[in-house]
């Protein structure tokens, strides 16, 4: 591939880290250390990480049918190509609430990331602010709200072809370089939601996302087997999000001190389910807070929670089942996307996560009616391998495969979205 004859289009020619990879191999025999095939790379984590910190991240529902669910609904679509069509100035960007990114790729909330790598969430926030890309934060992280967004903001504030697509003329609590969201798992304190809030929105956080589906945790054989669930092991990771917060520590500090799990039991997965009615009230707290920033709900898998979300506020959407981990025998996420996109399509932000391995998949999502998708279990593969660099080369090599281009597909605005 040759780099000097590239006309400069809206998007970076992302395709070009194919060749760079060649060329280390061919001129200095420098091969990448793991595979990003991604069966071979869930494969490779396994050698990576120690049991719970494999199957925090892979463990599904049940006998896992509706992981495998989401990933046979891509094998059920197939991409007709076009060909001798001019895709030299290709444009994979798109807008989402507000902000104009480089590929409608976004980074999924995963907790507990330091399960995976010693600096955790730090990781794919500061590839995501070296890309551009929305970097999602989840209320579950091993790592302070405010440490989260600095990294994020050191990395987009070296400038490069990628995240110098990023533009955005809202409003922002932290004057924010790269654009991030907060995922919210709401207890029944609201004094600590509003911190949380407060905090999101102070640090540059300005889009709300609320997961619906995960008040209580799915049955996981692989963690039963292994009694894994981290907060209860004195010493370990997973209370520093809500260390770190003051409403928190005042109110529970001394109860954190004597039971490990005080935290993630009466703040995250605490077992009792929110309704409809709350969420009105969510959105008037977040309104009150950012000004009226978007706020999102995570966890909708029918065309009827999708019209509740619109007539009570929402702005967006995330189609998804929770990648499987929460409801055994589901339907696969992509199943239902077309259904609700022609519902909601035309008055909401629909991202996808669920399910997506490789540029086809996000080919698919789009064309079936998502303006961006969500990546989590592949980036967490790959800051398993290799911290930042196993991170970045999972994320390029996504941004890489152009299946858009060599389809015949210039634009995702003009020729994917339906």
């Amino acid at each position: 591939m040759d780099p000097t004859n590239k006309p400069k289009g809206p998007s970076p020619h992302y395709s070009l880290y194919q060749r760079e990879v060649f060329k280390r191999g061919g001129e200095g025999g420098e091969l990448p250390s793991f595979s990003v095939h991604p069966e071979e790379l869930q494969e490779s984590t396994k050698k990576k990480l120690n049991d719970r910190g494999y199957f925090y991240a892979n463990s599904n529902a049940g006998l896992g049918w509706t992981d495998r669910a989401n990933r046979e609904a891509f094998y059920k679509w197939r991409i007709i190509p076009r060909t001798l069509v001019d895709t030299n100035t290709r444009d994979l960007t798109t807008t989402i609430f507000g902000h104009r990114i480089p590929a409608p790729i976004c980074f999924a909330p995963i907790g507990i990331n330091k399960l995976y790598s010693a600096r955790g969430e730090l990781i794919p926030a500061r590839i995501a602010g070296e890309l551009g890309l929305p970097y999602c934060l989840s209320t579950a992280a091993s790592q302070p709200i405010e440490d989260v967004a600095a990294v994020n903001d050191e990395a987009a504030s070296v400038r490069n072809e990628s995240n110098s697509v990023h533009h955005y003329d809202g409003l922002n609590g932290g004057n924010a370089k790269s654009p991030r969201f907060y995922q919210l798992y709401m207890g029944h304190d609201d004094d600590i939601t509003i911190s949380l809030l407060e905090r999101a929105w102070k640090s540059g956080f300005d889009v709300l996302m609320l997961t619906t589906d995960t008040w209580q945790l799915g049955w996981r054989p692989t963690d039963i087997n292994i009694a894994n669930y981290v907060f209860y092991y004195g010493g370990t990771v997973g209370n520093e999000l809500g260390a770190s917060d003051p409403v928190f520590m005042r109110k529970y500090g001394k109860e954190l001190d004597k039971d490990s799990g005080k935290w993630i039991d009466s703040s995250v997965w605490h077992g009792k389910a929110h309704t409809w009615d709350k969420i009105k009230w969510l959105i008037g707290e977040w309104n009150r807070i950012s000004g009226g920033r978007p706020f999102v709900i995570k966890g909708i898998q029918n065309v009827a929670d999708a019209l509740k979300a619109y007539e009570v506020g929402c702005a967006g959407i995330v189609v998804t089942n929770h990648a499987g981990r929460q409801v055994d025998g589901a339907v696969g996420s992509l199943e239902v996307l077309p259904e609700i996109a022609q519902a909601v399509g035309d008055k909401m932000t629909i991202l996808f996560d669920s399910g997506i391995r490789t540029g086809a998949d996000v080919f698919k999502a789009i064309a079936l009616g998502a303006h961006a998708v969500m990546v989590g279990r592949l980036y967490v593969w790959g800051m398993s391998h290799e911290g930042d660099s196993g991170c970045r080369h999972v994320i390029k090599s996504l941004l890489a495969v152009s299946t858009f281009s060599p389809s015949g597909y210039r634009s995702i605005r003009e020729d994917v979205l339906p």
